[in-house]
């Protein structure tokens, strides 16, 4: 076990008496990545003062997992060898919960440097009820947000960067329009003064760095909670918060690990870059982020997620033996991603994906779930699979070339069936869209190709989901058409994969 190198105490309390960094989201992301970089710099002297989390949503996190383990988190790093790496993670100060005053202490602080968070991509909508009600009563992520934000500036308009590092496209732009929205609300409500709007509108007071993250930290396993258990480490069982977080006072994660920044931060910031983070301008972060998101990962793990619970799969590792899952894979990375992607240059494409296919998706020590990732598809799809379509149009190529990224779509529709390629009920993970999107399939029978009667075109034509009207394409109709071939009884999943990718 790897333990701190530095004085424990000695951070707390100057973390305490002047805090740099706020992390809003103190999930599994935070713990084993975000808080182990600034590990790093106070186990090489290059910080004295940690990080202080803020839990916005499952109050829970705070009750059961920080307060009771005095904010100590054992990081276990998963290796595609078999081997593991423990750690002692200590780098966070102090865990509150958001509506604690102390938060408000802590944004009017001059010497804050930056507030990051981690709370996924549904965190950043505005809620109408802080809207309405003004900064006082804000009980959401961007409201209590922007109500800190009201506080530092009340206290002498101090800079302060506010840094998205969640997975999703132009995560900076969203954080900032959210809480432009916001505030722009409250003025106009006459929750504050005009001149809030302007404080928060220059970047060269209140930033909003864009990132690119990557680092896959699955739900706690049952196995590593043994592994610990054999090395005397009890009471590590991982819990259900009321909420339905999976969480435990470990984190286990893979070894890959990927944080791009860009560099905008008016009030400084910790030498992350000592970490192994990459610090860029805003087209870097861009093309890296796109990288990932289009071409090398995202789009991977999509449309792997879906076939592989239509194939009754459980864990990610496992599908990576199966042949026709990775023909798909591998001609949606390399055959059809890659090809379009732009070169971010601090990052090589190729070498990334090859990390992808070789060391990260096969690592049987990984306990992540086609279940966990299959989540929010509806939410995904435009940006991991839309961003593709367009640079094929842009460029001019040949879109009737495509054969993956329209067979991960047709998985998509058909995984929202709910039966499996055997004909069994199958549990679909949670979706904003996925009521509405079973309510327009829902005359579609899984044995049945002649139930089939253009349902799909008004869902193909949502430039909601694709970013595009895909029924103005030729992709439409090569959707439709392996989709349909998916409801020809059991085995016609896995027929249709092979049939295409042989």
């Amino acid at each position: 076990m790897k333990l701190p190198q530095y004085d424990i105490a000695a951070m707390v309390a100057k973390t305490k008496a002047a805090p740099i960094w706020v992390h809003f989201g103190a999930g599994n992301l935070f713990r084993g990545f975000i808080a182990s970089l600034q590990q790093r710099l106070l186990n090489q002297g290059l910080a004295e003062k940690g990080i202080i989390a803020v839990e916005t949503y499952d109050y829970d996190i705070i009750d059961q997992i920080f307060t009771p383990y005095d904010c100590r988190t054992i990081n276990v790093i998963l290796h595609p060898d078999g081997n593991a790496d423990y750690e002692m993670l200590t780098s966070v100060a102090k865990a509150f919960k958001a509506d604690a005053d102390d938060v408000d202490r802590i944004f009017a602080d001059p010497a804050l440097q930056m507030a990051s968070f981690t709370i996924t991509e549904k965190g950043y909508a505005p809620h109408n009820a802080d809207i309405q009600n003004g900064p006082a009563q804000a009980r959401h992520a961007m409201g209590l947000a922007t109500a800190l934000l009201l506080q530092r500036y009340q206290a002498g308009r101090y800079p302060i960067a506010m840094v998205s590092l969640d997975n999703c496209a132009g995560n900076g732009q969203k954080l900032r329009s959210a809480i432009l929205e916001i505030a722009g609300a409250w003025c106009a409500g006459g929750f504050t003064d005009a001149d809030f709007m302007s404080y928060l509108a220059d970047e060269t007071t209140v930033s909003f760095p864009w990132s690119m993250i990557d680092k896959i930290t699955p739900h706690p396993s049952e196995t590593v909670e043994r592994l610990l258990a054999d090395r005397g480490i009890q009471g590590m069982k991982p819990i259900v918060t009321s909420k339905g977080t999976v969480i435990a006072p470990f984190v286990n994660s893979e070894h890959s690990q990927y944080l791009v920044i860009e560099d905008t931060f008016p009030n400084g910031r910790p030498l992350l870059e000592k970490a192994g983070v990459h610090f860029a301008d805003r087209d870097t972060v861009i093309k890296a982020e796109r990288m990932k998101v289009t071409a090398c990962l995202n789009p991977l793990h999509t449309a792997m997620s879906v076939y592989g619970c239509l194939l009754g799969y459980t864990r990610i590792h496992k599908e990576m033996k199966d042949p026709d899952i990775v023909a798909l894979i591998h001609r949606l990375g390399y055959g059809e991603g890659l090809p379009v992607v732009a070169d971010p240059g601090i990052l090589s494409p190729r070498a990334f994906l090859d990390e992808v296919m070789e060391r990260r998706l096969p690592n049987p020590f990984m306990p992540d779930t086609p279940q966990r990732i299959a989540a929010d598809t509806s939410q995904k799809v435009g940006i991991r699979f839309g961003e593709t379509i367009k640079r094929y149009i842009e460029e001019g190529r040949d879109l009737g070339a495509l054969i993956a990224v329209p067979l991960a779509i047709a998985g998509w529709l058909r995984y929202l069936l709910a039966v499996d390629d055997q004909g069994y009920p199958m549990a679909l993970a949670p979706d904003p869209m996925r009521v509405d999107l079973q309510a327009q399939l829902a005359c579609v029978v899984w044995n049945s190709p002649a139930s089939y009667a253009g349902q799909l075109r008004p869902i193909l034509a949502n430039a909601a989901l694709f970013d595009y009207d895909l029924t103005k394409t030729v992709l439409a109709g090569k959707v439709e058409a392996f989709f349909v071939e998916q409801l020809t009884g059991p085995g016609s999943v896995r027929a249709t994969l092979r049939r295409h990718l042989t």
